[in-house]
């Protein structure tokens, strides 16, 4: 049996009467139970959601912001997480115990944070302590399990974000030799590369292989990427800087550092979701911008923006597919399900991986 099957076996699907409801009546569900029950639901929202989901939170932003104010909602008793399955883990381990957590969909997960597996990291940390010592601190960028969280809270690691990759990397080299990047490959190439260390100094695990691919000899390696990367960020090609530079001379290109180093490398900006909201919000009106993220979020600043001249960088690419799992009618399912005392999708992480993964949060959190 597949993820796919085991997700649909354990948890229920979207009852037939919500597929047939119309937009305004799923609409008018979704408003009256947010009207009912006012502060005890808090509604998150990410930025690559659709707008017919993100109309309804009560605050968007990114997954480590979300969960952080959603532990800040002391009235809140039901958190309805408008994001993916990563996501939701991480605000059920920062709430309260009386907090509950929903995700609308189940199917709501993220390719990138399922390349690495905590059996796949248990093997490949035993066959890395094999070659390289004591050395090595694991980090994972916060777009990963609950699993993986907790293997580096047990390790002495931290989780990271893309706005702070550079910090808790500089920490993580003041406790030791190397560090083990979880699970993008891009994000830790990126930001180790902006602070000096070469590529011929990164080595990469591929999990599947069960192998070190590099270059350098091994006293030379000093991070070690996961194999992983994300499905939407990668598909951003030198081809497509190259074509915005004829097409559009006088264009900004700004991408995520989820892109390839190739791509980063020719952009002229690169940054977190939130630094490239804050550049074009800051950007004078009459601006021009190619910008490489995710493209629900880039048609929202696109619509957002009249006074500035948008596209995104490779045109021809979809929203992310499972982000694009929630829509109305899920939302409106989840919602009438909690006011009805018939919850569905409660995220939930056992005790024992909460307290580790909570490690390390705390120690990024702590240096934030």
């Amino acid at each position: 049996m597949n993820l796919f099957e085991t997700m649909q076996t354990q948890h229920p699907t979207l009852p037939e009467r919500y597929q047939n409801m119309t937009e305004e009546e799923l609409r008018s569900i979704v408003e009256r139970v947010k009207n009912k029950m006012g502060s005890r639901l808090f509604m998150p929202g990410h930025h690559y959601q659709k707008d017919e989901v993100i109309d309804y939170a009560d605050v968007r932003g990114d997954s480590l912001k979300l969960a952080q104010l959603s532990a800040n909602q002391h009235e809140a008793e039901a958190i309805v997480f408008c994001g993916v399955h990563f996501m939701a883990e991480t605000a059920d381990i920062l709430t309260r115990e009386d907090q509950h957590v929903y995700l609308p969909d189940m199917r709501a997960g993220c390719s990138m944070a399922d390349m690495a597996d905590i059996h796949q990291t248990e093997k490949a940390w035993t066959r890395l302590m094999d070659a390289f010592g004591d050395t090595i601190l694991p980090l994972t960028y916060v777009n990963s399990t609950a699993a993986i969280k907790a293997f580096v809270g047990r390790y002495g690691g931290a989780t990271v974000t893309s706005s702070n990759a550079a910090r808790m990397i500089e920490w993580a080299f003041e406790q030791k030799e190397r560090i083990l990047f979880l699970p993008d490959q891009h994000l830790g190439r990126n930001t180790a590369y902006d602070l000096g260390i070469s590529l011929e100094e990164m080595a990469v695990w591929d999990p599947i292989r069960e192998e070190l691919i590099h270059e350098a000899p091994y006293e030379d390696i000093k991070v070690i990427l996961w194999k992983g990367h994300c499905s939407v960020h990668e598909n951003f090609r030198v081809a497509n800087v190259e074509q915005v530079r004829r097409d559009y001379p006088d264009t900004n290109i700004i991408v995520h550092p989820e892109c390839s180093r190739e791509v980063v490398a020719l952009s002229d900006y690169a940054g977190s979701t939130n630094y490239i909201i804050d550049q074009i919000e800051n950007a004078p009106p009459g601006s021009s911008w190619a910008i490489g993220t995710e493209m629900n979020l880039v048609n929202r600043i696109i619509k957002e923006h009249p006074e500035q001249h948008i596209i995104s960088l490779n045109p021809r690419m979809c929203p992310c597919l499972t982000m694009n799992r929630i829509d109305l009618p899920h939302l409106a399912w989840s919602l009438e399900s909690i006011a009805d005392g018939q919850p569905q999708n409660v995220i939930k992480v056992d005790e024992s991986t909460a307290i580790d993964a909570r490690k390390a949060l705390e120690r990024m959190l702590e240096r934030a």
